[in-house]
């Protein structure tokens, strides 16, 4: 039985869900194994899958010098875009980790989703339990400043 209302929204979530998001979410556990967490021990897995359906692999990979680690959400993005895809080609990230309820990301790769996904793409959102909510970019970062707010702000020429 879910312990309070938001575990039993992950669940009833969790039995709405896609064979296709159930996959994703195990490509992002199988990311999570690749993680290089010897600071916090907190490994956290994303996926990636692109317009071509390929899926690009993002774990969370930690230094020294805590400030510039780098989430798995970053991490897969980034990746797909030195491969050369291109920004709004994306059709779903998978996020999991070691929580309690599924599992959110920052605020930093909410800001870096927001710049390189659609408003509309899926995000799922998971934990080692089995527990997926879906949601979306614009659902992830209401009010998210973004490219087109900075095309607002230029100066005319």
């Amino acid at each position: 039985m879910p312990k309070n209302t938001q575990e039993a929204s992950a669940t009833k979530t969790f039995r709405r869900t896609t064979m296709d998001s159930i996959t994703l979410l195990q490509e992002a556990i199988k990311a999570r194994a690749k993680a290089y967490i010897p600071y916090s021990r907190f490994g956290v897995g994303a996926a990636l899958l692109d317009q071509d359906g390929q899926v690009h692999h993002g774990c969370n990979i930690e230094n020294a010098a805590y400030s510039v680690t780098n989430c798995a959400e970053r991490t897969a993005l980034f990746s797909a875009m030195a491969q050369g895809h291109k920004r709004g080609t994306f059709k779903a990230l998978a996020v999991v980790g070691d929580t309690e309820l599924p599992i959110t990301p920052c605020g930093a790769c909410r800001q870096v989703i927001v710049e390189l996904c659609e408003p509309d793409m899926k995000i799922i959102l998971g934990n080692m339990k089995g527990d997926i909510r879906e949601t979306t970019v614009r659902e992830l970062l209401p009010g998210a400043f973004g490219p087109d707010e900075l095309k607002q702000g230029q100066a005319p020429e």
